[in-house]
């Protein structure tokens, strides 16, 4: 992009605020259409929508026959936060996670077309925070994209490239157990207590710690149980969400530490992925899951990077923000991924 550092702050700052002022929920990701499209005009692209449900539209844009694809995903979680500029802070929904991503991806775009640069595509998906729907759909849009070198894949990583991701598994423990009055618990079976006795057995397992993608952990999401403060809960489960490492045995361990009233279904089950490292760059782990092993079929060698300005720690929260600062140096570290992958 030839302008100056102010020039190129204030279109950083126009064009994220532009697509954060649009709530884009999983599920209502069309609401930010008329300003993309309105961006993607701007840069002169060719914009194929692909459309994945009602109200929820895959767009991929096309600068010449392109050899490196920017991606990353249109959707926020809820609940919507408005953005707003304080100093150097940009915050509300999205501002990071990934709408700041999609901004700092097409400024390099832009710097790069400047320069008569082309071999170039951008893909936005929908309904990463959710059911990824958005990546599977978005294979059907191979044929536009059988030239592919790389994927470029945005998410907050602090600018580092990821070294990979850890698998995901979604277990819900269940147990079951038998009603009766508050006033006479002995006449039925609390179904609370061994949930509670079989999580604290799983707490107390040590959990493996990979060299490359970092340790492996899980997060009790919601537990539940019971339906009335007088009676006895016949039945109780918890959500667990783990990020697992290669050769993971936390589901054996979940299912060998159930008590005889406990149930194991297992409701996501995804692999770990493994990404190349570039040279030049730094790289860290990333404690996060993205739509990159799904997108990187895309891809005829599967070369994909992971990458992109802002931090995980926020996004998600009431306060999540990315500074301008980081955006341009995001810019900076889009346009060297691409030139590297482009041969330069």
């Amino acid at each position: 992009m030839n302008a100056s550092p102010a020039d190129l702050r204030s279109w950083l700052s126009a064009r994220l605020l532009s697509l954060c002022a649009a709530e884009t929920t999983s599920g209502q990701e069309d609401a930010g259409l008329p300003g993309l499209r309105m961006l993607l005009q701007e840069l002169g692209a060719t914009v194929v929508e692909q459309p994945v449900a009602p109200g929820r539209t895959n767009v991929l844009a096309l600068w010449g026959r392109p050899k490196v694809l920017f991606s990353t995903h249109l959707d926020t979680v809820p609940p919507y936060v408005p953005p707003r500029v304080e100093g150097d802070l940009i915050l509300g929904r999205g501002t990071c996670d990934a709408k700041g991503q999609a901004v700092a991806q097409l400024a390099a775009v832009k710097s790069l077309l400047d320069q008569g640069r082309e071999g170039l595509a951008w893909l936005g998906v929908v309904g990463e925070e959710t059911d990824s729907a958005g990546a599977a759909a978005a294979l059907g849009l191979a044929d536009h994209l059988r030239e592919l070198r790389a994927l470029i894949n945005g998410e907050p990583t602090e600018l580092k490239l990821a070294t990979g991701q850890r698998g995901v598994q979604h277990v819900c423990l269940q147990c079951q157990g038998k009603a009766a009055h508050s006033g006479s618990p002995q006449l039925g079976h609390n179904a609370t207590w061994p949930l509670l006795d079989w999580l604290q057995r799983l707490r107390e397992q040590r959990r493996p710690l990979d060299p490359v993608l970092g340790p492996e952990l899980w997060n009790l999401g919601l537990l539940q149980g019971g339906e009335a403060l007088n009676s006895v809960p016949a039945r109780a489960e918890a959500h667990l969400m783990a990020r697992v490492v290669p050769g993971s045995t936390f589901l054996d361990d979940v299912r060998r530490l159930a008590p005889p009233e406990g149930a194991v279904d297992l409701r996501l089950d995804e692999p770990a992925d493994l990404y190349p490292s570039v040279p030049g760059f730094a790289h860290a782990p990333m404690p996060f899951g993205s739509d990159a092993p799904a997108l990187r079929a895309l891809v005829p060698d599967r070369t994909v990077v992971l990458a992109g300005p802002g931090s995980i720690t926020v996004a998600h929260t009431l306060e999540e923000h990315i500074t301008l600062t980081d955006l341009e140096a995001g810019v900076d570290l889009n346009r060297r991924l691409a030139l590297h992958f482009l041969g330069d």
